[in-house]
């Protein structure tokens, strides 16, 4: 409290500017709509998803204070909070939906609408939000200067260097411009190859390679040396060590997974990626699965705290006079919980009974709490959204399994109450990174919570398009769309239901997250390089060393500049590369995609080819680094 009491907001709370105006509103839904999109795509490419709360708020007082000539930095951050709430709540449908379109083509079910889409994100992300405004209090105000909040401060950060806004906005639509045109000539004209592969001989049957694509590097970058250095020695063990010790040990071994083919037979014929598509994914699979649970339990005793403190916020939220710490009020937040909680029972689109509607209400709440906290701590993009949402499904398959709800419909409720969890999680963690930005500008939160409210609206009623779209063009699970967590989600709800699902290669990767985790490196990231492509974890690695140079700059505000910069410009490149990327799926749904393939035409030799991908993957590295040293030259 004392905290609380020392500290003053840029904007004192007597002093009242515009915040929640038309022109905040629009731009926030605009950029919810974009940002949402384009992490739909990354997030289902790549498994992982990026905050877009700075990028959204350099771009907000760009256009307010440089375009419009309008000084109102709690204008701007309406906008963020709007903005921001598309990309949170893609994470949370993108982790588990698409599991819904896999088992329609398996043809155990028909393909969710639209509509049951919509709805399902647009409850998930109304509960994230009222779930968190009473925790309001406990976690942003008594918790100040004890939990940073990292993103949100560094997004207040951002808006407090107003008189750079112009700069700033620039840095993010430079590096949406080369991002789009970098992805436009590799997967739109497809002059090059978007993957460079090596494949070794019989005798040692690993494979190694990258991917050349923007948005993969870019999420390197922001992600940071060590993470990325997970991520890539999970692909390394797999890809260089499993899939090796398979082939040359087990050459002879035929299994159902493998429709009847031997081990040896299925790598001459696929290589590398046919063992892993057919076995070590799955080793992959185990390991996420516990390193979720893993960060749940070492994270218990916060857990406790927390939730503790958010039965006791509903007894106080909303009671403050003070224009900085008024919240909706909790008369009208307990209403809408009750709401929102007989619409999961009710409403027709979602298959989810009485059962299933109170497994959402405790599980929801308790979640929301845990993630509200820990992205406090660790930030948003360390948040395990994805194992909260797998300890959700196991409980809750097996609770649906033993009150008879099984098959296609028990499958259907279980992935529901994932999805909404999951989305409830992620929208939790994004409105407390928003609130203590707010927080530290003198914002009022009332305000702010509307807009997380219309951020969520809005993004709901895009997400469901947007899987449509990416389904429709490439499907999910497939090479361009590989959908880590929800093929996970899917083997998850398969084996408990259906007791089909290869435990022996689950446990094997059980067993190495617990090594992993027993030697001190963070687990969730590890496991998530396990489960992907060795090619896409090299990429992100690259962005991961290009971040590592600069980290290392002896000058402090050079370095801080620099990567500050970085990271806008990799957030525009993510951008951009999810842009185009809905751009070539709209065009591959019209067959106008083959159209514009090149490679049929110039028909160029393999290593030509990859030569050719090498060299345009040398230009986006120079492009990243050219970009953010011209910058600090700039600024310093």
């Amino acid at each position: 409290m004392n905290e609380q009491n020392k500290f003053k907001p840029y904007i004192p709370a007597d002093r009242v500017t515009p915040e929640l105006t038309v022109t905040s509103i629009i731009m926030g839904i605009l950029l919810a709509v974009i940002f949402g999109a384009a992490n739909a795509y990354l997030g289902l490419r790549v498994g992982m998803t990026v905050s877009a709360s700075i990028p959204a708020a350099v771009i907000a007082m760009g256009v307010i204070r440089v375009v419009m000539r309008k000084n109102s930095i709690l204008e701007s951050n309406i906008v963020q909070t709007i903005g921001s709430a598309g990309e949170s709540l893609a994470a949370g449908a993108i982790f588990t939906l698409p599991a819904l379109f896999l088992w329609a083509r398996e043809g155990i079910m028909d393909k969710p609408g639209i509509v049951t889409i919509t709805v399902i994100a647009l409850l998930g992300g109304l509960l994230g939000v009222f779930f968190m405004i009473p925790l309001r209090n406990a976690l942003i105000v008594r918790e100040h200067g004890v939990l940073p909040y990292p993103e949100g401060q560094a997004c207040a950060e951002v808006m407090l260097a107003g008189e750079e806004g112009g700069s700033k906005a620039s840095t993010v639509f430079a590096g949406m411009g080369f991002s789009a045109l970098f992805k436009f000539i590799i997967d739109g004209l497809k002059i090059v190859p978007g993957e460079v592969s090596y494949q070794g001989p019989r005798l040692y049957p690993g494979a190694i390679g990258t991917q050349i694509y923007p948005a993969v590097m870019s999420v390197g970058y922001i992600c940071g040396p060590r993470i990325s250095s997970y991520m890539f020695a999970g692909g390394v063990l797999n890809w260089c060590v499993l899939i090796p010790f398979m082939v040359l040990f087990a050459g002879d071994y035929v299994s159902a997974l493998a429709d009847g083919a031997t081990v040896s037979a299925l790598f001459e014929a696929g290589g590398a990626s046919a063992i892993w598509s057919k076995y070590t994914r799955y080793i992959g699979a185990g390991a996420l699965a516990a390193g979720g649970i893993i960060s749940l339990i070492k994270n218990l005793p916060l857990i406790v705290t927390t939730f503790v403190g958010a039965v006791r916020g509903f007894s106080v939220g909303g009671a403050g006079t003070v224009r900085t710490d008024k919240d909706i009020n909790m008369k009208i937040v307990l209403i809408a919980i009750l709401v929102l909680t007989l619409a999961v029972w009710l409403v027709p689109a979602i298959p989810v009974s009485l059962i299933g509607a109170v497994i959402v209400v405790i599980f929801g709440f308790f979640f929301a709490t845990v993630s509200s906290r820990m992205v406090g701590i660790v930030g948003s993009s360390n948040n395990p959204v994805s194992g909260m949402a797998i300890a959700t499904l196991l409980i809750a398959t097996l609770i649906l399994k033993l009150t008879g709800e099984a098959g296609a419909a028990g499958m259907q409720a279980a992935i529901a109450i994932g999805s909404i969890i999951c989305i409830v999680a992620a929208i939790a963690g994004d409105t407390s990174q928003d609130l203590k930005t707010g927080f530290l500008l003198g914002a009022t939160p009332k305000k702010q919570q509307i807009g997380e409210v219309i951020g969520v609206v809005a993004s709901a009623f895009a997400i469901g398009a947007t899987l449509y779209l990416l389904d429709s063009a490439w499907g999910f699970g497939s090479e361009e769309l590989a959908a880590p967590q929800a093929t996970m989600m899917k083997m998850v709800i398969e084996g408990i239901m259906d007791g089909n699902l290869p435990w022996g290669l689950i446990l094997v990767g059980v067993f190495v997250a617990v090594v992993v985790e027993l030697i001190g490196v963070p687990v969730l990231p590890f496991a998530i390089g396990v489960y992907l492509p060795v090619q896409l974890n090299a990429c992100i690695m690259v962005g991961g060393i290009i971040r590592w140079f600069f980290d290392k700059m002896k000058n402090e505000e050079q370095k801080k500049v620099s990567v500050n910069n970085g990271i806008l410009f990799c957030s525009g490149m993510i951008a951009g590369e999810g842009i185009v990327g809905l751009l070539l799926a709209i065009l591959a749904v019209f067959g106008v995609g083959e159209v514009i393939d090149l490679s049929g035409i110039l028909n160029l030799p393999a290593a030509v080819s990859n030569i050719g991908s090498l060299v345009l993957f040398a230009v986006i590295i120079f492009t990243l680094v050219y970009s953010t040293v011209a910058k600090k030259r700039k600024n310093g």
